[in-house]
């Protein structure tokens, strides 16, 4: 099995980027607000384009509102984790999980009941604007939540969320 390409992460945070905000690329120079999201499925990757990772390691994008940045997470199957721009202040911190949240993470991350949660699978549309949006790119899929009143996150990439984030820089701060 070969290793991801380090240029996987900066393209699926380009990638996921896009897909959150729903917007095409216009001409900077104009004031022409940004199209509305639109349906999801236009915001996909070219045929061939990564959509997953490897087995036991998963991706984290987070990205509040529309004009918030973007954290980029990235786990290793052992544990190892990168966090680019964790608080929304542009640092990137590394670090590993203990033992025990390894253990609960492979758990999560294997269970059968993951694939049934994938955007995909759900028919992913977003419901909120100006909420966190947290992406999940797993070996079966990518797992779309939003933090909005009256949305529940699917449970197992729930817990999954709630592990990445509890154990790593994960608090957004205003600009």
């Amino acid at each position: 099995m070969s290793r991801p390409s380090r240029l996987l992460g900066p393209l699926l945070g380009v990638l996921l980027s896009t897909a959150l905000t729903g917007c095409t690329l216009v001409n900077a120079s104009t004031n022409e607000p940004a199209p509305a999201p639109s349906d999801p499925a236009s915001a996909l990757p070219e045929p061939g384009a990564p959509t997953t990772v490897g087995d036991g390691q998963v991706s984290l994008f987070q990205k509040l509102g529309a004009y918030g940045p973007l954290r980029t997470l990235q786990v290793e199957k052992n544990g190892t984790w990168k966090c680019l721009d964790c608080a929304g202040d542009g640092v990137t911190s590394t670090g590993g999980f203990a033992p025990e949240q390894v253990s609960r993470l492979q758990q999560l991350l294997a269970d059968p009941g993951l694939a049934a949660e994938t955007d995909q699978a759900r028919h992913y549309r977003s419901a909120c604007i100006d909420a966190l949006t947290s992406s999940l790119l797993t070996a079966v899929g990518s797992i779309t939540t939003e933090d909005c009143p009256g949305v529940e996150a699917p449970p197992i990439a729930g817990e999954v969320l709630l592990l990445l984030t509890q154990a790593t820089p994960a608090e957004l701060t205003e600009q």
